[in-house]
């Protein structure tokens, strides 16, 4: 399978990896600074790789951050799928780490936000910022559907997801936000 952004393959896992990094690195940067402010020079210093290391890799800034956009976004929705198939618990538990994973890590004084950085720069990105926002909706809603039926199901997970981002908004820190979110959830989820 090619990179989408360069052509060239991964050629071992030690490339897989190490692209990986270089995105990681990247995101924090962009996250940071804010696309705008972010250099390429200041990506592969971030990421320990020379500045045209960075280019073989990525053929521009815009590839590097939709690269890195997207890994971050299919990480979270990744890590939210794991928690919400554990159906041994309950769920209002599976839907408050669900929250967690999709927004609450990101927030804190010193959390890098990859949502607001996606928010900032939809232009760069096109689809991919509507993908995994739609994609969480989904898995939300068919976790609901799950204990209380399709009908009530999508409004329900749409009042979480709406309370999710008023509490990001006005939480100074990520125990707020799930103590907070953790009540809402309760009352939606019985």
């Amino acid at each position: 399978m090619s990179s989408p952004d360069t052509g060239h393959p991964p050629s071992t896992v030690a490339d897989t990896d190490r692209r990986t990094m270089v995105l990681e690195s990247a995101m924090a940067t962009f996250a940071r600074f804010g696309y705008r402010k972010t250099s390429m020079e200041e990506v592969a210093r971030a990421a320990r790789i020379s500045r045209p290391g960075l280019y073989f890799l990525f053929s521009s800034k815009e590839a590097l951050f939709r690269a890195a956009v997207t890994q971050t976004l299919e990480h979270d929705i990744a890590a939210v799928e794991q928690v919400l198939a554990d159906r041994g618990r309950p769920l209002a538990e599976r839907l408050v780490e669900a929250f967690d994973q999709w927004a609450g890590r990101y927030i804190g004084p010193l959390a890098s936000d990859a949502a607001t950085v996606a928010e900032d720069n939809p232009d760069l990105l096109g689809e991919i910022a509507e993908i995994a926002p739609r994609r969480f909706e989904e898995l939300i809603t068919d976790a609901i559907a799950a204990e209380s039926g399709r009908e009530e199901a999508l409004p329900v997970a749409q009042t979480m997801i709406s309370a999710s981002i008023g509490l990001k908004h006005q939480a100074t820190s990520r125990a707020f936000y799930l103590e907070r979110l953790a009540v809402a959830i309760g009352l939606l989820v019985r």
